[in-house]
């Protein structure tokens, strides 16, 4: 790790003098390339130096406790010195962690009814307006793709992008069957339901990214339509796609042009076909199931709401807070902290087994 620790340092100097050059913005492009590298090696040399004056703290303090008049006074510096030196190794070995190259990308949501009728379609719509209202917070813009709703204002479907910057950081971990417990409007008795919506999140992907065949696909156009099938346009602007090698079908209708409609589709396929080649990969190399909190298979139960108790529990990392209204109005972060957590844990545990 310390050797690590040189070379990042060594690399961090190398790139600033590079920065000083006065020829260093003659290419804009590559200049932009190495700020990134500079921006993101930073927060590490950081923590590397303050560990280094943590260390030579501790040394000080050694060397002038045989004098009795500092002993008590160097005890104390000597204590600080080493539990900052502990915290910022443990700091150093989660920023030494191999960064997910999808961090800094925005994603596509998809919501779905699951299990529960009615119910899981109003639970569904309660979710996309948690991510909607989490997504406001972070300053990040909802873009639409395919929204179908019921006739009692649930949503069969939702598939849509957040746009924001690090939203894949945030938001991969929200994969999976998020699971409902409150009674139902429409319940007279009173008796509480379980339903069930599912979400996937995937990194939103430019078709340069991913190779896609234009003669494996299939274009099919129709009508956009609201609840109950009620026509929103009279035009055949809405787009499916069906990719045929993968079976991968896409569909977006909420734009008036059926070439922006199909440009939207192009990104959700690139994006799904993206997942399926690293789940390819990760399966042929590791042979391992992915992390107990990473982004996690879609037939995972993950969550639950239970809105009798006011809890939510996050099954992955047993956490359960007593704030299901704030949550239910997009304050999330609390849950998403800590799964990260326990994400860098469980990589750290596999670096280090």
């Amino acid at each position: 790790m310390l050797n690590k620790l040189r070379a990042v340092a060594d690399r961090y100097e190398e790139l600033c003098a590079r920065s000083e050059q006065p020829d260093f913005y003659a290419d804009p492009q590559q200049a932009a390339k190495f700020l990134r590298e500079k921006n993101d090696l930073e927060p590490i040399v950081t923590a590397w130096h303050a560990y280094n004056t943590a260390l030579a703290d501790m040394e000080d303090a050694q060397a002038l406790m045989s004098d009795p008049e500092m002993k008590e006074l160097c005890q104390e510096t000597y204590q600080q010195a080493r539990e900052d030196k502990d915290r910022l190794y443990r700091e150093l070995q989660i920023l030494l962690l191999p960064k997910d190259p999808n961090d800094e990308k925005s994603v596509i949501m998809e919501i779905r009814g699951g299990v529960g009728g009615e119910e899981s379609a109003l639970f569904a719509h309660s979710l996309f307006r948690m991510y909607s209202m989490y997504a406001a917070q972070k300053g990040w813009k909802i873009e639409l793709m395919n929204y179908s709703e019921t006739e009692l204002g649930g949503i069969k479907e939702a598939d849509f992008v957040i746009n924001g910057r690090g939203a894949w950081s945030r938001l991969k971990y929200e994969s999976g069957v998020h699971r409902v417990q409150r009674v139902p409007e429409t319940e007279s008795g009173g008796r509480v339901h379980t339903s069930t919506a599912t979400v996937a999140v995937l990194p939103e992907m430019e078709t340069v990214d991913v190779q896609i065949n234009p003669a494996d696909i299939e274009m099919q156009v129709y009508r956009a339509s609201g609840a109950g099938g009620q026509h929103v346009n009279k035009t055949s602007s809405a787009v499916r796609l069906i990719h045929r090698p993968s079976g991968i079908v896409v569909a977006c209708q909420e734009e008036r042009s059926q070439v922006q409609n199909r440009e939207k589709c192009m990104r959700m396929l690139a994006s799904k076909l993206y997942e399926i080649e690293q789940e390819r990969i990760e399966s042929e190399h590791s042979g391992l199931r992915r992390s107990q909190v990473g982004t996690g298979m879609r037939n995972e139960r993950i969550r639950t709401y239970n809105f009798p108790q006011g809890r939510v529990t996050d099954h992955r990392i047993g956490l359960t807070l007593y704030k299901i209204d704030s949550i239910m109005n997009g304050a999330i972060d609390e849950i998403i902290d800590g799964l990260a957590t326990a994400d860098q844990a469980e990589r750290l545990k596999n670096t280090n087994s």
